[in-house]
């Protein structure tokens, strides 16, 4: 049995090392494949046992030397043309390092970084091609994301504030990370890939940024080319069942026994909309006029970061003064307030609220759905306005089918 602890690192180092020299054999400039690549994983678990057993680390050191003079030696000049291979020596350092985790017991993280070191190196053209598409105020956004999720989140305390012990910074900001998070990823998506032609392509990413967004573009089409009707209609009604699958993971994500209730009442509404929908999508015709751009502003601008984490501090305090004022009456009202401009700031307060015990989940459940349905009234005025009563009557019928699935869904699980 102890023959066999010992003998399993060098096993795990084996596998890996032919992983990442298999991604390698395939490059005809590599000037490491299969076999080195596997000797030198195994090098490093050598090298880290010896090093332990000789209570020094001069072992590991001097192969790591050595790993990096040999794939200096075999990177020789490139010829006719070739761009140098800059890629193989690296990714033998770092396996030669994984190699040596291995012995130290850090299978999982080894494993874990040698599948994400081989999709790298494996995935070359398409992260050209990402990093060409991207454009200047794209890497911004990124930097933005990364400074209030890796810098400003951990500083910030994670203890209750202010009147009822509601106002947790860390919590605030949390919530900002996540939405920002969610609107950064459908952003990236739509601008990697691109709107094409396809509405349920479009109604899904315009979904997970903004749905209400999503709903003023489209109405502006209509107006300005009535053609476009149908393909507008199916854009609105997708974005805006997208709004409940998104709910439906925060709600996962952050109070996840209240999911549980929450999720047979969305899947009711959601599939009554998705017949109104699907309808819709089945009834387009190809037209020739193609689609309008769904020009969204950067979704993690700091602006708009801090603006959201005070209305959710503001909304929390005010389900928490009207939850003591008036119980779980007061708590709706601000739903429907809110709900007219913003569903995400309403359900992460009222789950905050559940955690603290002021809100049970059925209560959470009902506060969700006011705010939902609260939303989809203030988009119905967005279309009669922008679109007209050609685009009004179509929409309402699959806000009113999601609304009765809703309700239905409330009466019976909640």
């Amino acid at each position: 049995m102890e023959e066999l602890k010992l003998v399993q690192p060098f096993l795990i180092s084996l596998g890996i090392g032919l992983m990442m020299g298999l991604e390698r054999e395939r490059r005809p400039n590599a000037r490491a494949g299969l076999r080195s690549f596997a000797l030198t994983a195994l090098l490093g678990t050598t090298a880290a046992m010896l090093g332990e057993h000789a209570a020094s680390i001069w072992p590991l050191v001097a192969g790591l030397l050595l790993v990096g003079a040999v794939m200096l030696h075999a990177r020789a000049p490139a010829t006719n043309g070739e761009d140098p291979d800059t890629v193989t020596p690296l990714g033998a350092l770092l396996c030669y390092c994984l190699g040596a985790l291995l012995w130290y017991q850090h299978a999982h993280l080894a494993v874990a970084l040698a599948l994400a070191a081989t999709s790298l190196m494996y995935f070359k053209a398409e992260l050209h091609g990402l990093s060409h598409r991207l454009t200047h105020q794209d890497l911004i956004s990124f930097l933005q994301f990364a400074l209030i999720s890796f810098i400003v989140l951990p500083l910030l305390p994670n203890q209750g504030y202010g009147p009822y012990g509601v106002l947790n910074p860390f919590r605030m900001w949390l919530m900002v990370v996540l939405i920002s998070g969610m609107g950064l990823a459908a952003y990236t998506a739509l601008r990697v890939f691109g709107e094409g032609r396809s509405a349920p392509l479009l109604g899904l990413l315009g979904g997970a940024v903004s749905s209400t967004v999503t709903t003023m573009v489209y109405s502006r089409q209509v107006r300005q080319a009535p053609g476009a009707l149908r393909m507008a209609l199916t854009v609105i009604l997708i974005a805006n069942l997208v709004v409940m699958l998104r709910l439906a993971i925060v709600t996962g994500v952050m109070g996840r026994d209240v999911l549980p209730k929450l999720l047979p009442v969305l899947g009711l509404g959601f599939s009554a909309g998705v017949l109104v929908a699907w309808r819709a999508l089945r009834d387009i015709r190809n037209e020739a006029s193609g689609t309008a751009p769904l020009e969204i502003a950067n979704p993690i601008e700091l602006r708009a970061a801090l603006s959201f984490g005070a209305l959710f501090g503001l909304v929390l305090m005010a389900v928490a003064w009207l939850h003591d004022l008036a119980g779980a009456r007061g708590v709706y009202a601000v739903a429907l307030v809110s709900g007219l401009t913003d569903v995400d700031v309403i359900t992460l307060s009222s789950l905050q609220m559940h955690e603290t015990g002021s809100l049970s989940s059925s209560e959470v459940v009902r506060t969700v759905v006011l705010a939902y349905c609260s939303n989809l009234l203030a988009k119905l005025a967005i279309v009669s306005v922008v679109a007209g009563r050609a685009l009004l009557l179509p929409v309402l019928r699959g806000f009113a089918a999601t609304a009765a699935g809703l309700g239905l869904g409330v009466l019976l699980f909640a």
